[in-house]
């Protein structure tokens, strides 16, 4: 996958947290949670995008860590809706998916590129 490919899905992800995020419950743990969930969600492209725009391959590597820790901060989030009942398990499912899918992916490139220091 290319860096413009990977910008556009990291927005899309974005988009679909939003979507989600709006169709919570409107009670105190699902706003709680899903503020939590929305921050994480749209900081994942806004960092790669940094990351791109990075100086040095030790940036690169440092603002992607960030977008992997914040799609991982996804997950768990995602878990927590699902595990606690706020949202249907079946309608997380893809979401889950593709956050999982870009943890990999980030871990993946900061591998590469920390090998491409040395």
């Amino acid at each position: 996958m290319n860096e413009e490919e990977l910008k556009l899905r990291t927005k899309q992800f974005s988009l679909r947290v939003i979507r989600l995020v709006e169709a919570l419950p409107n009670t105190t743990t699902a706003k709680t949670i899903g503020h939590q969930l929305l921050r994480a969600g749209i900081s994942v492209g806004a960092n790669y995008r940094a990351a791109c725009r990075g100086k040095s391959k030790a940036d690169f590597v440092a603002k992607a860590g960030i977008s992997l820790e914040e799609a991982d901060e996804c997950l768990y989030w995602m878990e927590l809706l699902q595990e606690a009942g706020i949202f249907p398990a079946e309608k997380l499912k893809d979401l889950l998916k593709e956050a999982d899918e870009l943890v990999a992916i980030f871990t993946a490139s900061i591998k590469t590129a920390r090998a491409n220091m040395k």
